[in-house]
């Protein structure tokens, strides 16, 4: 098992179904005018369940759906052997995503709004919301933001707002909310329940909050001139500290909570393949973590010789026909991703990422610190974190030790290793930095070009036509080659 065996006690919720009238928001549907009868949650609701059913949905969206069917191959952790298009930047509109982030905002609209409610549970809802804001820019762009949640009050068309001004608006900005909700929990009193995550330790939400915020502050540096919150947050002592502050949630082995690969088919399991951009990566570290997140292939095992092997990405079937591939020859996911109904967590941060993000930022020179040891540690995290140990040597390897010219190319390709699975986060920091230059692959459907976000859903354009053709207009087309505001040189 992976991540910290504390919290794998905990009973992971799957609460769904019982919020009634909450509809999906911004996107309008046909079940608005019956969900304007009844705009408030169900009476007997308690905040808890709502709160338990937030984390929960998200998690496994950031996990599975997002994560490792689709994320896992626009990162190049995994390669399609046929039917996985987005392989090959056949991206679509992400619409359910879209609709489910909506939802999700809706259920924290609803808890605040709850009795029993408190102070803790709006900041903790603070918190989650601003994770899925930022889920939504850097998926889509400019969004509905301070329009968002409108619906339930009869405001079927949001305005979409800019992304600089969701993240860095003073007031309502991401940033500005996630800073009030910290200082709001240091400062309570008050308990909360139905807290899967971290199991009521405020202290643990508000160095989550923190780690969130230099997240997102490392996100938008390109467009930063004051690097002073980045150096606070660093010397704060109040960012996650170790493996044991990771915003984690452990999969069970018993149902419905088990990991969804674990119970989904074999030809879904056997179309995700190790890369050649990652095998190349971990063969230049002389990484063990391969032997846990990927198997040998099932030739060289049966030869007696187990070898892990990668797949190009971006190649139809016809391609890799008549290249001869055999497929038994190419390595398929690690067992804790199938085999082992509990063998991963649902990420939503790790230690090892701030880490990574503090080495960044002294390596660039945003903030004083030691970047080799904070280089170090987030390596250490993730070799912990994975349960394998760090190699007795492996830091001193011209490949992985710092040596002051290729300092960055090495922080960032540690940093997007350790965030397979962990949503679209290793895209983001690849749009930003183009760090490791992910190349298109051979069958690609976007004129060799590396795709940056996905097409506004089809409902917008329906129901939302006027904002909507606003905002892609203003982004530069809605195509999937429009960058985001942070990414644009």
């Amino acid at each position: 098992m992976i991540g910290n065996q504390k919290i794998k006690t905990m009973k992971k919720l799957y609460i769904l179904g019982f919020i009634g009238g909450i509809g999906l928001l911004g996107a309008c549907t046909d079940d608005f005018e019956e969900l304007n009868e009844n705009p408030n949650a169900p009476e007997n609701v308690d905040p808890q369940f709502l709160l338990a059913n937030v984390i929960s949905v998200e998690a496994d969206q950031n996990a599975f759906y997002q994560g490792f069917r689709l994320a896992n191959y626009i990162e190049q952790f995994a390669a399609s052997v046929e039917f996985e298009r987005i392989d090959r930047y056949e991206m679509g509109t992400n619409s359910e995503y879209w609709n489910i982030i909506f939802q999700l905002l809706s259920d924290i609209k609803s808890m605040r709004e709850l009795p029993g409610t408190n102070e803790a549970y709006n900041a903790v809802g603070d918190i989650m919301q601003s994770f899925l804001f930022s889920q939504l820019t850097d998926l889509w762009g400019d969004v509905p933001y301070t329009e968002a949640v409108k619906a339930l009050d009869g405001q079927f068309t949001p305005v979409y707002d800019t992304q600089e001004s969701i993240y860095t608006d003073p007031e309502t900005g991401i940033l500005a909310v996630l800073e009030r909700a910290a200082t709001s929990l240091e400062n309570s009193n008050a308990t909360i329940s139905g807290d899967v995550l971290f199991n009521g330790d405020l202290n643990k939400w508000v160095r989550f909050a923190n780690s969130l915020r230099l997240r997102y502050l490392m996100r938008i540096s390109k467009r930063l001139t004051d690097y002073s919150e980045i150096q606070a947050l660093a010397g704060s002592g109040k960012l996650m500290q170790s493996n044991a502050d990771n915003a984690v949630l452990p999969y069970l082995n018993s149902a419905p909570n088990q990991y969804p690969m674990s119970l989904s088919s074999l030809g879904l399991y056997q179309e995700h393949r190790m890369t050649t951009t990652v095998d190349s990566v971990l063969t230049l570290w002389n990484d063990p973590r391969v032997e846990v997140l990927y198997k040998p292939t099932q030739a060289s095992v049966n030869a007696g010789i187990p070898e892990y092997k990668g797949l190009r990405n971006g190649q139809d079937r016809e391609t890799i026909a008549e290249k001869g591939i055999d497929l038994n020859d190419i390595s398929l996911f690690g067992a804790i991703f199938r085999d082992v109904p509990d063998g991963v967590d649902a990420q939503f941060m790790q230690y090892a990422e701030v880490q990574f993000a503090l080495a960044e930022a002294a390596e660039r020179g945003y903030i004083t610190g030691d970047v080799e040891a904070y280089y170090e540690a987030g390596i250490a995290a993730s070799f912990e974190y994975y349960e394998v140990g760090l190699p007795e040597g492996y830091l001193d390897q011209e490949a992985v030790a710092l040596n002051g010219t290729d300092n960055l190319t090495k922080i960032m390709t540690q940093k997007w290793f350790s965030l397979i699975s962990n949503g679209h986060e290793a895209w983001f920091n690849v749009r930003r930095t183009g760090i490791p230059n992910l190349k298109p692959g051979p069958d690609n459907l976007n004129d060799n070009k590396y795709p940056v976000r996905y097409l506004y859903p089809e409902s917008e354009q329906a129901t939302n036509s006027v904002n909507y053709k606003t905002a892609a207009e203003r982004i530069g087309g809605d195509n999937i080659n429009s960058p985001s505001w942070w990414e644009k040189d």
